[in-house]
């Protein structure tokens, strides 16, 4: 009875622990700019609930949101939102102007777009602008802002936090280098804030050291390095595939399918560690279930953008980010898992810990579903 007790309080201390944690991806916004000679053309896309949490915008308090209470806080949002965006080209300022707002759907929510524009000073276009970026700096240090500018056809991407919110860009041709170093940072960061993606991969690597026959093998770590190879390159092969395919526009699937199945994969995965449901073949299941979180990743990528001029490289360089964030997660867990296999609490976290995850996966997949919230953002 103790040890049913202990247990139950564990579980509902790491369901309290996960649930609000891994309800939703941290807070991104996504700019773009489109350079015209003096001309600079913006859309904004912030997330609704950061600017519901920041200036307020359901008026009645319901918790949920309409077009009207939107519409009536366009002018609070384009001054809470411009007041933190400056934009300057190697002449001057380029003053900021909301032209129109409007709301679309990402992935993780709907978002507000606020559209922009400025004019530059000088009779010439720049050569470079200045960025400072400072939305949500004093609410949410985990905030990145998502850059893509578009110059003379050519596309270079920033990324911008609170230890980053001024940069520079040339609007030269850009160094391919360096853009490709960009999308490789691009996707480690995505990879790390994909929670979903984070809990399938360490479901699937929570029973690698404790497989049948490690303990006597004299060289156990080694076998269990294996197991874990064996599936971090499944899932690798797979996600790569269809991350190719779909940002390249040959495939496409609707992302509320896209990411129901993710949260349906995560399921699988973490009961497989309670029931025999794919056990033996976790490689196998690690490439099945990989095919489909390659259209996740594909969507961020989409928000992001491809530029045409070095396409293939940007694609190589986000899939490298995504490998580099991933092995660093295995690098962090095995040796970890290899020095508590023989714990109680590693079986603690083998059985309760996968019964966690499963629940909470399961609130994703209601919620991506019906498109309703059960955990608050």
């Amino acid at each position: 009875m103790r040890c049913a007790v202990k247990r139950c309080l564990f579980i509902l201390l790491l369901c309290a622990w996960l649930a609000p944690a891994q309800a939703h991806k941290p807070s991104d916004s996504y700019l773009s700019l489109a350079v015209h000679g003096q001309q600079v053309e913006g859309q904004w896309d912030i997330a609704l609930r950061d600017l519901d949490f920041a200036i307020g915008l359901d008026g009645n308090g319901d918790g949920a949101l309409t077009w009207d209470e939107i519409r009536a806080r366009h002018a609070a949002i384009a001054a809470y939102a411009l007041q933190r965006l400056q934009l300057a080209s190697d002449q001057g300022v380029c003053p900021l102007q909301a032209i129109e707002q409007l709301v679309d759907s990402h992935t993780d929510g709907a978002y507000n777009v606020l559209r922009f524009q400025a004019t530059c000073p000088g009779g010439a276009a720049p050569a470079s602008v200045t960025i400072g970026y400072t939305l949500f700096a004093d609410l949410d240090p985990q905030h990145k802002g998502l850059l893509k500018i578009d110059s003379g056809g050519a596309t270079q991407t920033a990324i911008f936090d609170p230890d980053s919110p001024r940069q520079t860009i040339s609007l030269a041709a850009p160094d391919r280098l360096a853009q490709f170093g960009a999308y490789v940072k691009h996707g480690i960061w995505h990879i790390w804030i994909g929670y979903d993606h984070i809990l399938f991969l360490l479901s699937l690597l929570l029973p690698a050291v404790l497989l049948p026959g490690l303990r006597e093998q004299q060289h156990g770590l080694k076998a269990a390095f294996l197991d874990v190879l064996k599936v971090v390159t499944a899932f690798t092969l797979a996600h790569s595939i269809t991350l190719s395919l779909a940002s390249l526009s040959l495939v496409s699937l609707p992302s509320r399918w896209v990411e129901s199945a993710i949260a349906a994969s995560v399921i699988l995965a973490a009961l497989n560690n309670l029931l025999p449901l794919f056990r033996g073949k976790r490689p196998v299941a690690a490439f099945a279930f990989g095919l489909i979180h390659g259209f996740g990743f594909a969507s961020v990528l989409r928000d992001l953008g491809l530029p045409q001029g070095s396409l293939l490289a940007s694609l190589l360089g986000f899939n490298v980010g995504v490998e580099i964030g991933q092995l660093a997660i295995v690098a962090a867990f095995l040796p970890l898992a290899w020095l508590l296999r023989k714990t109680w609490l590693y079986r603690q976290v083998l059985t309760v810990g996968s019964l966690a995850i499963a629940l909470v996966a399961c609130v994703w997949l209601v919620e991506r579903v019906a498109d309703i919230k059960l955990i608050p953002a």
